[in-house]
């Protein structure tokens, strides 16, 4: 059962990457946010960080044969960045938030920092 979820996660890395990048792109221009009933504070800031946090780790997990990590972390700063202006261009609902976008590269960076772990203890289940 290991072998078969290793071996799917590692074919189909890349659809999972793109698809979590479209469900982020969704999730920050959609008009009706979600809300959460929980009172928690700077909620807002936390699902940001561990949104970009598990996007940069599906993209270096995606590319990780390509040693691409700077590109990676260039590319997801710039699409969180616009992303939060898409917010003001393309709904009435949301604004740009620049408290937003410190939270999604603070998710890109402890991401890549961390991901030489993430990445050594994903081995070490699927071993």
């Amino acid at each position: 059962m290991q072998t078969a979820t290793k071996n799917w996660l590692e074919r189909n890395a890349i659809l999972i990457a793109i698809l979590i990048t479209i469900l982020i792109a969704y999730l920050s221009i959609d008009s009706n946010p979600i809300h959460v009933p929980i009172k928690i504070t700077n909620l807002d800031k936390i699902l940001h960080f561990s949104a970009y946090f598990t996007l940069t780790t599906s993209w270096f997990f995606a590319l990780r044969e390509k040693n691409k990590k700077l590109l990676i972390i260039i590319s997801l700063i710039l699409y969180g960045i616009l992303l939060e202006y898409s917010q003001e261009w393309f709904t009435t609902t949301r604004t740009k938030d620049m408290y937003d976008a410190i939270a999604n590269t603070t998710g890109i960076v402890i991401a890549a920092i961390l991901f030489k772990y993430i990445y050594k203890y994903y081995k070490k289940i699927f071993a």
